[in-house]
């Protein structure tokens, strides 16, 4: 086989590999289990502490399901105001079940927000809570708790507070700032005659497992830092588990993950705490806990708890990550085994549509940009395929002469290359480079919120979805949208276009089966890339363009004309 054209072939080959294989042989992490005791030491003292997970789990879920508005309307709520959010606070439990995303929205006409939480009794359900559990009477999912604020801002922090009947009050401070970080301030304040001994919690809850779905390069679902070490598992494994993962952890985080949004219960970074992934029917629930609290007569004490419920926005995670405290937030971003190359190409992205104002023309720029810096070895490339292609007779006629004695072809095939200082192997290099920066491409615009409902131009309004227009249909005028596999858009064909004529500029193998495979090879591509995002087949496009017309320069820089001799057969 021509040189070239393996490499082409070998490029082609790892690229699918990567991008299909890697993550799917690749281990998991998995939280590992410990069993939880039913007692606790507080000032050296053996207490009793209920366990605390008995809160909106199972039972307290309900069984009819409602219209989201009525179930808002049964309950007292504070507005939630932030430039990020917009929400209620239920007071009926000190719920978090009612938010909003202002900076995104469901489709591309921006018309619907996107909706993270909605109250327990409506259609997906999906909340936070932060309480106690422990001996007496505590406040559960049913207290009625009252607001020092009409509503809770940056500006301005909220307050809830209730008092059992014995004088203890339990507060619950609450603030958050400008993006999705919230900060739960729990509060005991004993003005009993007895002491209280409690453990604060954070949980977050939801009905169903979300709209999207985990696949092998990208984990949705459960997933949390436990002491340092980030760890993810599915669903499906905790019901496996009897329906209840267990850990013990200093500090870290945990919660659920969708594609493009995220909820994590936070603790303090040296703070020992208890976590749990629990499953009830199509219930899943997320609970971090604190130490216990041994609250005498006269006394108060305290734990905090901080809530991301958000949009997994890179800069965002990483401002959190740095300047918080929150360890491998980042992370809940699967980027994935190459993210050593992924975030920067995703931050060079970034870098290059706030510079050019579409993503689409900053894909072709980071084309534009990766040839620049890969021309040199390029030019290398060519010159050594030059060589090859002028020793290509010679090579045919030891192929003649020793077409039974293989050993004996090898041996002076590299004598050959040897004396004529040609590698066959010289043009892998690009080749291997091109391959992660592919990969990391294809991750930031199958994961990066920043891309997602990104417009390029004409019929391309959404870079993070497959080409729409498809001649299948007859570009829209057949009132049918035809499956996945069929839906070839626009771009996916001018791909196969630009492919076929790169294979066009290439020797012709010497081999017909070759040929045959080469013939096929870009109309298959086309298929194949047709169901992936319209950014990544642009970044192909244009990468093949490109490659065309630096093929074009290389080969007038270095012909293939024969030198005079290389007709003659080797001796």
């Amino acid at each position: 086989m021509n040189s070239d054209n393996r490499n082409l072939l070998i490029a082609m080959v790892l690229s699918i590999a990567v991008l299909f294989g890697w993550s799917a042989f690749s281990p998991d992490p998995v939280v590992p289990t410990a069993s939880e005791p039913s007692t606790e030491f507080v000032d050296g003292e053996q207490v009793v502490v209920k366990d605390g997970n008995e809160g909106p789990l199972g039972a307290a879920a309900p069984t009819v399901i409602r219209e989201r508005a009525e179930v808002l309307a049964e309950s007292r709520r504070v507005p939630i105001e932030t430039p990020a959010l917009s929400g209620t606070i239920n007071l009926s439990g000190a719920r978090l079940d009612d938010l909003r995303l202002l900076r995104h929205h469901e489709s591309l006409d921006g018309e619907a927000d996107i909706r993270l939480f909605s109250p327990s009794g409506a259609p997906d359900s999906y909340f936070a809570e932060f309480g106690w559990t422990g001996q007496g009477d505590l406040p559960d999912a049913s207290t009625q708790w009252t607001a020092d604020g009409e509503r809770l801002t940056p500006e301005t922090p909220l307050t809830l507070a209730w008092t059992n009947d014995v004088g203890v009050r339990f507060l619950i401070e609450l603030s958050v700032d400008e993006d999705y970080l919230f900060t739960a301030r729990q509060r005991i304040e004993n003005r009993g005659d007895q002491a209280v001994v409690a453990r604060p919690y954070g949980l977050v809850a939801r009905d169903g497992t979300g709209p999207d779905e985990s696949t092998f390069n990208a984990h949705i679902g459960p997933i949390g830092v436990f002491d340092g070490e980030f760890a993810d598992v599915e669903y499906e494994d905790i019901v496996d588990e009897g329906g209840r993962v267990d850990n013990s952890s200093t500090g870290g985080w945990l919660g659920f993950t969708d594609k493009y949004w995220l909820t994590a219960i936070i603790d303090e970074p040296n703070a020992p705490v208890r976590t749990n992934f629990r499953a009830s029917g199509d219930r899943y629930q997320a609970t971090m806990q604190g130490e216990p609290m041994a609250v005498g007569p006269g006394t108060a004490a305290g734990d905090t708890f901080r809530l991301f419920a958000g949009a997994k926005e890179v800069e965002v995670l990483d401002r959190y990550e740095n300047q918080v405290g929150i360890p491998l937030l980042e992370r809940s971003v699967d980027w994935g085994w190459f993210r050593i190359i992924v975030k920067p190409i995703h931050a060079l992205l970034t870098w290059l549509f706030a510079f050019a104002g579409n993503y689409g023309v900053a894909i072709i720029l980071l084309v534009l940009i990766i040839r620049i810096v890969l021309f040199p070895i390029a030019n290398k490339q060519f010159e050594s395929m030059a060589k090859l292609r002028r020793i290509q007779p010679k090579m045919k006629a030891m192929q003649e002469r020793y077409k039974d004695d293989k050993p004996k072809l090898q041996q002076e095939m590299m004598k050959l290359y040897k004396e004529e200082k040609a590698n066959p192997i010289g043009g892998c290099l690009p080749v291997l480079l091109q391959i992660p920066i592919f990969y990391a491409l294809y991750k930031t615009l199958l994961l990066s919120i920043e891309v997602r409902h990104q417009p390029f131009a004409l019929w391309i309004k959404d870079l993070s979805a497959p080409d729409p227009l498809t001649p299948v249909n007859l570009f829209g005028f057949l009132p049918f949208d035809p499956p996945g596999f069929m839906a070839i858009g626009v771009l996916p064909i001018l791909l196969g276009i630009t492919m076929f004529i790169q294979f066009k500029l290439n020797p012709a193998p010497m081999d017909e089966m070759q040929k045959k495979v080469f013939s096929i090879l870009p109309w298959v591509f086309m298929v194949i890339m047709a169901p992936f995002a319209a950014g990544l087949q642009l970044y192909w496009m244009v990468n093949n363009i490109f490659s065309i017309a630096q093929q074009w320069y290389l080969i007038k820089k270095f012909p293939a004309d024969p030198a005079p001799d290389a007709a003659k057969p080797a001796k």
